[in-house]
């Protein structure tokens, strides 16, 4: 065989296998109408990966049970058939539940691949990943237990739209009801991230949303010390997640690695800055910028993690 010969098998073979990984990414990635748990890590996805699956697996059996995985005709897999078999009809049962393996069996976290670097995404199936999420961080803070080396934070996606103004602020309109839709009021701020985004202006969309949430119900009102909800909007390419959650700044921005650690008081100094600052973008109209509400407060390891977290956007 020629030279030229094998070197052109090589180009071919090398188109095929690309062209085969890019179907199957994109068969396994983020899109709109799914729901999950968006997680952030420290340059170690793989990793990531296989520390939220026992962490998600193992607070989910607490609250949901053990998962009960599915035959493909949709028996239960701890039933026994009490008929027996022909061997040859069994064997050829087994091979074609073996072929069409991991195409119908749907379980309840399955990992995708989000769009941004340090960033994955779990999507969930029949349980409610911000009641998850919020029962991971209250055991976690009670308890200070560290159980992960490598997630930074678990925010629940319990909503996904397409990621431009229009798409974002009709779909809240619908989806923030729940919590702040008249006879409905709470307190709150709004956490905004953009990945691998440009179309949207962080100032707009939070005004937009404030403006919202004002609409529904004019006694929601903005509160960057102390809210009682957070709304967490999450852009990522295409995609926006969405999800109200409980606790945002007890639970350290829902930062796994920083909630288990004893809170450190504050100086008169840090604190009167840091109120200060809060007023001054409420006054803006900013409803709660991520960064700005409490950052004074956050101590160096948690603001080097983040660094690494957005490393690579």
């Amino acid at each position: 065989m020629s030279a030229a010969t094998n070197e052109s098998r090589k180009r071919g073979k090398k188109r095929y296998v690309a062209g085969q990984h890019k179907r199957w990414k994109g068969s396994r990635e983020l899109e709109v109408g799914m729901e999950g748990i968006l997680i952030t890590c420290n340059m170690n996805e793989r990793k990531c990966t296989a520390e939220a699956f026992n962490l998600l697996n193992e607070y989910a059996d607490g609250l949901y049970g053990p998962e009960k995985l599915q035959d493909n005709d949709g028996s239960s897999s701890e039933e026994e058939d009490a008929e027996e078999e022909d061997v040859d009809v069994a064997l050829k049962k087994e091979v074609a539940q073996l072929q069409a393996s991991g195409a119908k069996q749907e379980r309840r976290f399955q990992a995708l691949e989000s769009g941004a670097n340090n960033v994955i995404f779990i999507r969930t199936l029949n349980l409610e990943s911000d009641k998850l999420v919020h029962h991971i961080l209250s055991d976690l803070h009670t308890t200070k237990k560290k159980k992960s080396r490598v997630i930074l934070r678990m925010l629940p996606v319990t909503g996904t739209c397409k990621a431009f103004q229009e798409d974002i602020v009709k779909y809240l309109t619908t989806f923030l009801e729940p919590w702040f839709k008249a006879p409905n009021c709470a307190t709150y701020q709004i956490a905004f991230k953009a990945r691998n985004s440009s179309h949207n202006k962080r100032d707009e969309i939070i005004k937009a949303v404030a403006g919202l949430v004002g609409k529904l119900n004019p006694k929601n009102k903005v509160d960057l010390t102390n809210p009682e909800l957070t709304i967490i909007v999450e852009v990522i390419k295409a995609v926006c997640c969405l999800s109200v959650v409980k606790d945002y700044t007890l639970y350290r921005k829902y930062n796994v690695q920083e909630v288990v650690k004893e809170d450190v008081p504050q100086t008169k100094t840090d604190a009167g800055t840091t109120e200060q600052k809060q007023k001054d973008d409420a006054g803006n109209g900013e409803g709660g910028k991520e960064e700005d509400s409490g950052d004074k407060a956050v101590p160096h390891e948690e603001k080097e993690a983040e660094k690494s977290e957005n490393a690579g956007e």
